[in-house]
């Protein structure tokens, strides 16, 4: 599995078009952070977008066709983790140094370049 660093500049484009291909699928959200510890926001419950906004910097994951929204104010980072099956998780570390893991369940097949 390959771990790989979105630029800020794509972040947009990125989620738009994942958004834009992917299904609904399953997906656990765990929030961490020397703060607040570890924390599951969301066990397994049906993601069904994630959008990124540069004019609020506010980065928006969708679950339950728009009944839950996890927002993630001032990203510093986003990191993916691939291989050939697909995208497994995406990581985001958010201005407050919290860590957001998503994690699917079966990974989503990206298409080929």
């Amino acid at each position: 599995m390959t771990t790989r660093i979105i630029d800020r500049q794509d972040w947009q484009h990125y989620f738009d078009h994942l958004s834009s291909i992917m299904p609904t699928f399953m997906v656990e959200i765990e929030v961490a952070g020397l703060d607040i510890g570890d924390q599951i926001e969301g066990e397994w419950v049906p993601m069904t977008g994630i959008s990124y906004d540069p004019k609020s910097d506010l980065l928006t994951v969708e679950l339950d066709n728009g009944k839950v929204m996890h927002n993630i104010d001032k990203p510093q980072q986003v990191a993916v983790e691939e291989d050939d099956a697909g995208l497994h998780s995406i990581e985001v570390k958010c201005g407050h140094g919290h860590i957001h893991a998503l994690r699917l369940r079966t990974p989503l097949e990206l298409p080929k370049d």
